[in-house]
């Protein structure tokens, strides 16, 4: 099967003043990511033209099978910058003023979360998505200060809504909100970018050092809701789990398959019982009915189990966004909705994978985790390498991608049922990017591929990251020199 291209144009960084009701709201980009990003609008815009003029092929329906993978939790809008002071941060380039506080979200199902930047040479895009994430797929995972910014959290504004209080702790006489927002915003940037940056205002300043030099590490919380594993696989008249509910909620709701009445899949307990809410700890099941079917001819089909409650979001749990949109962290949640899925897949021989997707900013890549609970291996080629999943066995593929890749690929079961994923792998900071002043042609190509069934190709390119960028030169003198041709020939009928 040949491999489906689909162009992930990247987001070029925006600078400028943040204030509520922006439509854009940005930290800080130094120079040099101005250029950065001026480099990779001109690619995208190149490579849109080759798109046009067919010379690349969008994504067809295949590419659609299965849906972006969440690890749940909160789902959120971005707001906008709320509560701020005023910053300034200090590199080669000179001094530059930012706005420094809290943003605040909008959470999907209802709720509302405040939130600080931990990626601060990068742009926040207004009404971007974000989802709740761990350490482990952001910048703060390979951050060793990572658990000091959880304590200046705990310890500061608004978890810290005294500011009396605060103010005598910081050993300052005065303490407005935007002055409490703007000094620990500074101080997280201090541990989270490893940024030369000072308050404005001395209050928050002073407030700033204090956290600063009184923080000390604390675990990162856990997650608001997940379900381990988010994917199971196995055979028709069987259990298939066990599914582990982990939330800090006083309980959740099950949803069952959207076709459980016709399809006759149910999620019990242990025993057996039909489950309609759970808890923390809680072990699910999806019981399948021998000879259950999608089309109700063939022994194999795929399911997806739904968990949701309402519940704080603990301080200190990442947010990403896969617009690439600057990462946050979080300061405060109302009673919010979160909500997770776990799917089941199911057939009656032969090769049964279940297949799972996290972003490893450890490992530079996207782990993808495949347990085959099939009567057979299942087999497929990565990134040029075979890959082989013995029958009842579990392995975790690494997926290796450059900082700032775009990904969007297909993996097909033997029975045709995909999982889709996609996303940005955003591990790091822009200020501790080596050599950021000198990128200015070359920028990572989207990583993407078609669906699998059995050895065909997971992933191709189809070149080195220069090849969208030659092929658009190309086109380009193309379309240039027949321009010239036909001035010559107008020119040459004036004349006679």
């Amino acid at each position: 099967m040949s491999p489906e291209i689909l162009l992930v144009g990247p987001y070029p960084h925006v600078n400028g003043s943040c204030s509520e009701g922006n439509s854009v709201c940005a930290s800080y980009a130094a120079p040099s990511v101005r250029r950065r990003g001026a480099a990779r609008l001109a690619v995208t815009t190149l490579a849109s033209g080759l798109v046009a003029a067919g010379v690349l092929t969008a994504a067809g329906p295949a590419a659609a099978d299965g849906m972006p993978q969440s690890q749940g939790g909160a789902t959120a809008t971005m707001g906008g910058l709320k509560t701020f002071g005023t910053a300034v941060i200090h590199d080669k380039a000179g001094n530059h003023q930012v706005p420094a506080g809290l943003f605040e979200m909008s959470v999907d199902g209802g709720g509302t979360l405040q939130t600080y930047c931990v990626d601060l040479h990068n742009a926040t895009q207004r009404d971007a998505k974000y989802h709740e994430t761990p350490w482990s797929g952001t910048s703060l995972g390979a951050n060793k200060n990572a658990g000091k910014i959880r304590w200046i959290l705990q310890n500061s504004y608004p978890q810290v809504n005294d500011l009396t209080a605060l103010a005598a702790k910081a050993g300052v006489k005065n303490l407005t909100e935007q002055d409490a927002a703007a000094g620990t915003q500074v101080a997280i940037w201090r541990y989270s970018d490893g940024a030369h940056v000072d308050a404005v205002d001395p209050q928050a300043e002073k407030l700033a050092a204090y956290l600063r030099q009184s923080a000390r590490d604390l675990a990162e919380p856990r997650a608001s809701l997940t379900l381990d594993p988010p994917a199971v696989s196995g055979r028709p008249g069987e259990r298939l789990g066990p599914v582990t509910v982990h939330t800090n909620a006083s309980g959740v709701t099950v949803t069952p398959p959207a076709d459980a009445a016709t399809s006759g899949v149910r999620i019990v307990d242990r025993h057996g019982k039909p489950v309609t809410s759970a808890k923390d700890g809680s072990r699910l099941y999806f019981d399948v009915p021998k000879g259950t079917a999608d089309d109700g001819s063939h022994t194999s089909g795929t399911a997806e189990l739904t968990v949701q409650a309402s519940t704080t979001v603990p301080v200190g749990r990442a947010f990403a966004s896969d617009s690439r949109s600057q990462t946050q962290i979080l300061a405060g949640s109302s009673e919010s909705t979160v909500a997770a899925a776990t799917t089941a897949t199911w057939a009656d021989e032969g090769a049964v994978p279940a297949l799972s997707a996290a972003k490893d900013c450890a490992k530079g890549g996207l782990d993808i985790r495949v347990a085959n609970k099939g009567t057979e291996p299942f087999s497929f080629d990565l990134m040029g390498a075979e890959h082989t999943i013995a029958a009842r066995a579990t392995r975790t593929v690494t997926i290796p991608l450059q900082e700032d890749q775009a990904y969007d690929f297909t993996i097909k079961g033997p029975s045709g049922h995909g999982q889709r994923f996609t996303g940005v792998l955003d591990c790091r900071t822009q200020g501790s990017e080596a050599g950021l002043t000198t990128q200015t042609v070359s920028e990572p190509s989207p990583a993407t591929a078609g669906g699998i069934s059995g050895g065909t190709d997971l992933a191709q390119t189809g070149g080195t990251d220069s090849t969208p960028l030659i092929a658009a030169i190309g086109l380009s003198l193309l379309v240039l020199g027949g321009t010239a041709l036909s001035i010559v020939h107008k020119n040459k009928a004036s004349r006679n």
